[in-house]
């Protein structure tokens, strides 16, 4: 079946994301990943070719697209051509930092901020996990103090997207103790502000050139009006965002998985064994079929999530449901390739080799696939309370 999700400005635009990773990423990306480091040029040039900043509107400097599907096309073409540590790097930004600021900020703090975020020129974070809190948000310590005009933030923060080079990082903090889950907020500090620093930049065991890195608060002075959004419905701003950013983690799914079966198909029919090509032998086709038939089912429920958030109907329950099952499948369509690629797909200069490696944290981060299950198993039970 013809898949129908896109019209003729995508395909336009892809040809422009294809150039763009052609010329800015595909040649240097291999040094990146030995560099442990994507190259922060990469991103002004992204925000020249309008790779980047696409949701920032024009009047600050953006594209002012808000059909996600122009996003999703960036991701396929990153999948393809298996940059992913550039891919999840430029995700943080755009689905990520970006939409917190453009949705949560003042007029005053996007004019600050936002044509330089579209522009590549300031990179963005979210701080959120620590040493202790993970999926738990609640056990967050990182603490703010209003001090008069300023707010003391204490604290650290571990497996930072973007922890290196970020310019500006929202931060999950508590401000009031007493107050459960409406004590949190969110406060942008900014790159060089006396007590921020960064500890290690963590060594991990996929997405190499992707920056991951601790953070440390040690009485880090900002001013009240770098608070974003409401005080204290912070974990609420947190929660309004989840549908956008586990979607954007599905669609990174479903695009390596049809990378990798790409990869692996082409593959199967150009190795022989036993006087013929891999692919011809029965197994081979069977693997080759469900891997085929898992990925055309779970991209069409993709494009339809994607479609919902367009329309400002999806949910976060669906976005869940969409974040465990095209992760999931991620794994095994990446596993079966792997094996299909026998010795060879053990090998880093493979690119099924880098996704195997790369694959592993997607039922990870964003909100693990257990923590995904639960969320819609609690709204299963709802319907009988």
């Amino acid at each position: 079946m013809q898949r129908r999700h896109f019209d003729a400005d995508h395909e336009d635009y892809r040809g422009t994301v294809r150039e763009f990773l052609a010329r800015e990423v595909e040649p240097h990306y291999l040094q990146w990943e030995e560099d442990r480091l994507i190259d922060r040029a990469s991103y002004v040039a992204a925000g020249k070719s309008g790779i980047l900043g696409l949701g920032v509107p024009e009047e600050f400097g953006g594209s002012g697209v808000t059909d996600y599907r122009f996003r999703q096309v960036v991701t396929e073409e990153i999948a393809r051509t298996g940059t992913t540590s550039f891919g999840s790097s430029l995700a943080l930004q755009d689905d990520i930092a970006i939409p917190y600021i453009l949705h949560l900020g003042t007029a005053e703090q996007k004019d600050r901020w936002l044509p330089r975020m579209a522009a590549g020129e300031l990179i963005g974070a979210i701080a959120m996990t620590e040493p202790g809190a993970g999926s738990d948000l609640q056990g967050v310590k990182t603490t703010a103090v209003r001090d008069g005009d300023e707010w003391v933030i204490n604290g650290q923060k571990t497996f930072i997207t973007n922890g290196i080079h970020s310019d500006l990082v929202i931060v999950v903090c508590r401000t009031d103790p007493n107050a459960g889950s409406k004590g949190f907020s969110l406060i942008v500090v900014e790159r060089d502000t006396p007590g921020f620093s960064r500890g290690r930049k963590l060594h991990k065991v996929g997405l190499a050139g992707q920056d991951t890195a601790e953070l440390v608060f040690e009485d880090v002075r900002v001013p009240a009006e770098n608070l974003l959004g409401t005080e204290g419905r912070g974990f609420i701003h947190l929660m309004e965002n989840l549908p956008l950013e586990r979607i954007g983690i599905a669609v990174g799914a479903i695009t390596a998985a049809r990378a990798a079966y790409e990869w692996t198909k082409n593959y199967a029919f150009e190795r022989k064994a036993f006087g013929k090509p891999i692919g011809d032998l029965q197994n081979t086709r069977f693997v080759l079929a469900e891997m085929l038939t898992e990925i055309e089912v779970t991209e069409s429920h993709v494009d339809r999530c994607v479609i919902a958030l367009n329309a400002g109907e999806l949910t976060a329950v669906d976005a869940s449901k969409a974040k465990w099952w095209a992760t999931e499948l991620q794994k095994r369509v990446v596993d079966r390739g792997v094996q299909i690629h026998g010795g060879y797909g053990f090998m880093m200069e493979y690119p099924i080799g880098r996704a195997y490696v790369d694959t592993r944290i997607q039922t990870i981060y964003g909100g693990t696939t257990e923590v995904m299950k639960e969320i819609i198993g609690r709204d299963i039970a709802a319907e009988f309370t």
